[in-house]
């Protein structure tokens, strides 16, 4: 069940993606962040309520309270970053970068959870990640006097902050029911994210928001929600190591919809690197 809930993830978190991207034409993306973690919340918090588990959230111990603090507001850092790079980059160059917290969250799932099984798989698939993501951030000359690679360093802070989010929540999720645990994350990703909007001083551009990318943003916030109460539920019953390659699977699924929907294309060199990063994912998935 957790394998199959890990590939409901990746499905809802590529569709995220692209409706993103369509919500931060000309929103800032600080205000969009904080605006779909609205609607993530309120997803979340339904979901906690349709389950049932509202009355076990006097039995999370401190530790686990700790970490799923930690674990939101490495996910809000990590949304910040991202949804800036997204406003300034192309769908098919951001999503790779950032998916590459899969390297570093398998690294750090082997030292801290001991998950050794089929070690030198695992490693192998690290290293077939490792250089489709390189070959994946190649630029495409013909929009790099356009573009630059100012989308780059957020990318790679969003990455990071995505593996630390994973670590931290697989410890802070224990013995908490997942659909609970996911609602109080997004607590404190909510709070973080106005907090930055406040701190820009951007409040004042919430009520002249295009309504049709509003849609875009709320759409984006429900296919969120529903990718993390997937994940996290994975997450819990699964094993992280395989779980996180799985859920990244999300990239296939945002690339093809930035060619349909935004016309970019992949280099031949891009696509020798999203199929290394496809083929170490699903041998990660089956031998892991």
């Amino acid at each position: 069940m957790w394998i199959v809930m890990a590939c409901l993830s990746a499905v809802f978190a590529g569709i995220t993606s692209i409706l993103a991207k369509c919500g931060i034409k000309k929103t800032d993306s600080d205000v969009a962040t904080a605006l779909r973690t609205i609607v993530v919340l309120a997803f979340s918090w339904i979901m906690v309520f349709v389950v049932g588990s509202l009355g076990t959230i006097v039995e999370i111990s401190p530790k686990s309270l700790l970490f799923l603090i930690l674990s939101g507001a490495a996910t809000g850092a990590s949304w910040l970053c991202y949804f800036k790079a997204l406003s300034v980059g192309d769908v098919n160059k951001v999503v790779p970068v950032d998916k590459s917290s899969t390297i570093l969250t398998v690294l750090l799932a082997i030292i801290l959870f001991g998950e050794t099984n089929h070690l030198a798989v695992k490693l192998i698939c690290t290293a077939l990640l490792a250089v489709g993501v390189f070959l994946m951030i190649e630029k495409k000359e013909e929009s790099e006097k356009h573009e630059g690679r100012s989308w780059l360093p957020y990318a790679a802070a969003s990455a990071v902050f995505a593996a630390l989010t994973s670590i931290l929540a697989k410890v802070g999720i224990e013995n908490v029911e997942s659909n609970l645990g996911t609602a109080i994350r997004t607590c404190v990703v909510l709070v973080m994210a106005w907090m930055i909007v406040f701190i820009k001083g951007k409040q004042s551009t919430v009520p002249s928001v295009d309504r049709k990318e509003l849609i875009f943003i709320g759409l984006s916030g429900i296919a969120t929600g529903a990718s993390w109460l997937c994940y996290y539920y994975a997450i819990q019953k699964g094993v992280v190591s395989i779980v996180v390659p799985i859920d990244k699977m999300s990239i296939l699924i945002s690339i093809i919809f930035s060619w349909i929907v935004f016309k970019e294309k992949l280099s031949k060199k891009a696509a020798v690197g999203l199929s290394l990063m496809l083929l170490g994912t699903l041998l990660m998935a089956i031998m892991g």
